[in-house]
């Protein structure tokens, strides 16, 4: 159950959804972005670039989603970035996926949890992605604990990484959901946590949600995109648009179901645009997503 007055993770992004529609804008300031931008590939160089992605993102669409890896290679000063630029998307209005796939068991991943979605931490995020490569009960605790102070988390499921397949797509023999993948098994375990929540019947989206790469092939995976849509329904997050192939006219086909639920992203398809011209790439692309999912 949520504590008092805090809004539901799936309630805030469904409003985004309404107002700014399902493109997320991912902050990857990779060396080639920075050198694109006239930047410096230093931890001022991504500040720098990162102040201006947020300020380009404003008002045009409601998610963004630095991947911390980039920011993280920089040391203690990429982390201060970082920390700035978190508080800076969220002051903006923008919803901020923190991509960090932590992943662990008992006090340590209950430890992640807290470094990134507790309110008042240095790095709060309202949404952050998560292994459960020790089984989702491993992150039981951070999905209560998200669930309380109004978070959001998207666990890995079916990735689009081709080494990820042999994992995702192999079958349980000794688990409560023996014979599902493994992939079908995380799916099926995250819809299930959402409908147990007291007030699911009132909800249209759902707080946790799991990672579908765009480009994967999802019936392969084990991962029925034909049948009726969950309720409440399931947040996807969805790397792979653009830059890795996958197209907004595309969507429905891929997710089928799950299309509602889906958070677009794309990164370097767009931050190539540069720092003058992402504003409009931005605009243009939201079109496009507002077409698809129509």
């Amino acid at each position: 159950m949520n504590g008092v007055g805090v809004i539901p993770f799936g309630d805030r992004l469904e409003a985004v959804f309404a107002a700014y529609g399902h493109l997320c804008l991912g902050l990857d300031p990779h060396a080639s972005v920075l050198a694109a931008w006239g930047q410096p590939d230093s931890a001022e160089g991504v500040r720098e670039f990162g102040l201006r992605a947020i300020e380009a993102a404003a008002d045009h669409i409601g998610i963004v989603k630095p991947q911390v890896a980039f920011f993280e290679r920089h040391g203690a000063a990429g982390y201060a970035v970082l920390e700035r630029l978190l508080g800076e998307a969220r002051d903006a209005g923008l919803l901020v996926i923190a991509d960090v796939k932590r992943g662990d068991i008992g006090s340590t991943v209950e430890a992640y949890g807290e470094a990134w979605l507790r309110p008042g931490s240095s790095l709060e995020a309202d949404a952050m992605t998560i292994s459960a490569y020790q089984g989702l009960g491993s992150i039981e605790q951070v999905m209560g604990a998200a669930e309380a102070a109004g978070k959001g988390l998207f666990v890995l499921a079916a990735t689009s990484n081709p080494e990820a397949g042999a994992i995702q797509r192999a079958v349980l023999q000794q688990s409560s959901r023996a014979g599902s993948t493994v992939a079908q098994a995380i799916t099926q375990g995250v819809i299930g946590w959402n409908q147990g929540r007291t007030d699911a019947a009132e909800r249209a989206l759902g707080s946790i949600g799991v990672v579908f790469g765009a480009t994967t092939d999802l019936p392969a995976a084990g991962i029925d995109i034909d049948g009726e849509p969950p309720r409440p329904g399931l947040p996807v997050l969805a790397p792979g648009f653009g830059h890795q192939g996958a197209e907004p006219r595309e969507l429905r086909a891929r997710f089928g179901s799950y299309s509602a639920g889906v958070v677009a992203n794309e990164s370097r398809s767009l931050l190539m645009a540069g720092p003058d011209g992402l504003a409009d790439a931005i605009a243009r692309r939201v079109d496009e997503y507002g077409a698809a999912v129509a």
